[in-house]
């Protein structure tokens, strides 16, 4: 444990301490519950933290611990099928802990410490090995599951074991560093890869109207904007269920309970046609519903992004789904509120724009540091109060991702599902997906997409 100093101030989920000397990101431990934060703001000897987690009966005097460590994803076999909150704690070990409602201050680990995998090397002893190249192989679920050398090791095999092992035994030793299954990684710095890849394929939804007239590339970044009951969360639940991504992960952020439960209830009876498994082997879900931790949001938004990239380095096509960035967003200005920043446009941070754009960047499609091609397909729900997209959140994602696919409130009210308004939707991928179309649809493909496109136009016009 690092340094220990005590609480100065306490604002809702925003904690200023006194007496430590952490570096920003730091997870702090808070209160004597230890509640867990993460460092956001330093200004002299005052250490401003956004807690994680409820801060109700905290007051100052009470003493904070400085970890030294960011917030950080555990990465290993164990992940799929997997239902963690915003920080990796997995709910059902805490159900089983403490009931259905969640106490303060539980830690759990994100990979379970306790199960065997057969892991088979695939490099011996003297091998030269580089970051991230796999040294052997684990069967899980629906994947082959690699295990690669976490970046910043390299060097001559000393050791490696064959055999059933938890994730946190050594499995090999490389250039004098142990190195086990599992490996962690700080949720907030995108994972390396050795280049990115212009997209060329696209994913293929399920939903024709998506595959047809605005398509989204594997590696692409989507945002689903629209009003209340247009159907956002149903889309994208159609998106996790029918893409032909391998790996879905689902970020529940700040959306209602009963929609994550939906997911948890139908996932498991559907079968993925790929492998004639449940869907649910295939999939990692992150659910931080709207009556959990304001502050924890934007810890699951990037531990879900985290997990995505870890997949993708195994050279497996992964679809992101976040429901709702909008709640996030909502998050961001609290906390730039309680810390009295000066507000933007609606009151959100100046620095909305920055954040989304960090987020849409990581995705795309890379060659790994082990040679392996990989994607991450982004797709964000987008909820404008009162359905209106000049809004803030609209707009600082509409400047960053490459498809829309706008929700008319006009059609849900027609029963016209989904709600895609052909008018307003659009694809900046459609000219770099006409090669693959004309090679695996029809040659007049692109052509007869840009004549229907045209009439629709056309039969808007002659209502008017």
């Amino acid at each position: 444990m690092g340094k220990e100093g005590v609480i100065y101030r306490v604002a809702g989920p925003v904690v200023t301490a006194v007496g430590i000397s952490p570096r920003m990101y730091d997870v702090i431990l808070v209160g004597k519950e230890q509640l867990m934060g993460e460092v956001i703001k330093i200004v002299g000897d005052k250490t401003i933290v956004q807690v994680y987690e409820d801060t109700s009966g905290v007051r100052p005097g009470e003493k904070v611990v400085d970890t030294g460590q960011p917030l950080v994803a555990e990465l290993g076999p164990g992940l799929l099928s997997s239902v963690y909150d915003g920080i990796q704690r997995p709910l059902p070990v805490l159900r089983d802990r403490m009931g259905d409602f969640i106490e303060r201050g539980v830690s759990a680990p994100g990979l379970d410490r306790s199960l065997k995998w057969p892991f088979t090397p695939v490099v011996k002893k003297g091998d030269t090995v580089a970051e991230g190249q796999v040294i052997g192989t684990v069967p899980e679920r629906a994947i082959t599951h690699k295990v690669m050398v976490p970046p910043g090791i390299g060097g001559k095999v000393d050791m490696i074991k064959e055999g059933e092992f938890t994730v946190d035994e050594v499995v090999a030793v490389i250039g004098g560093k142990e190195v086990r299954m599992m490996q962690k990684w700080p949720v907030r710095r995108g994972r390396p890869f050795a280049r990115k890849m212009a997209p060329e394929e696209p994913l293929i939804t399920g939903q024709r109207v998506l595959d047809t007239l605005f398509p989204l590339t594997k590696g692409g970044t989507g945002a689903i904007p629209g009003g209340f009951g247009t159907g956002k969360t149903v889309t994208q639940q159609q998106l996790a269920k029918w893409s032909d991504a391998e790996i879905v992960v689902y970020i529940g952020c700040g959306e209602r309970g009963n929609e994550m439960t939906e997911v948890l209830t139908s996932f498991p009876e559907l079968t993925d046609p790929k492998t004639g498994k449940p869907l649910m082997n295939r999939t990692v879900l992150i659910a931080n519903t709207s009556n959990m931790p304001v502050a924890a949001r934007e810890a699951s938004v990037y531990t879900g992004m985290t997990i995505a990239e870890y997949f993708r380095d195994m050279g497996l096509n992964v679809s992101l789904m976040a429901d709702s960035t909008s709640r996030w967003a909502e998050a961001m200005r609290e906390i730039s509120s309680r810390l009295e920043e000066m507000p933007g446009e609606e009151g959100y941070p100046a620095y909305l724009s920055a954040r989304l754009s960090e987020f849409y960047e990581r995705a795309g499609r890379v060659v790994s540091l082990s040679g392996e091609t990989g994607s991450i397909s982004v797709v964000g729900a987008v909820s404008p109060p009162g359905g209106d997209l000049s809004e803030p959140v609209t707009q600082g994602t509409l400047r960053i991702v490459r498809v829309f696919w706008a929700l008319d409130t006009k059609l849900r009210e027609r029963r016209h599902f989904p709600a895609i308004n052909w008018l307003t939707s659009y694809s900046l991928y459609s000219g770099q997906l006409d090669g693959w179309y004309r090679q695996n649809v029809a040659e007049d493909f692109p052509a007869l997409r840009n004549w229907a496109i045209g009439l629709l136009q056309k039969e808007a016009e002659l209502q008017e």
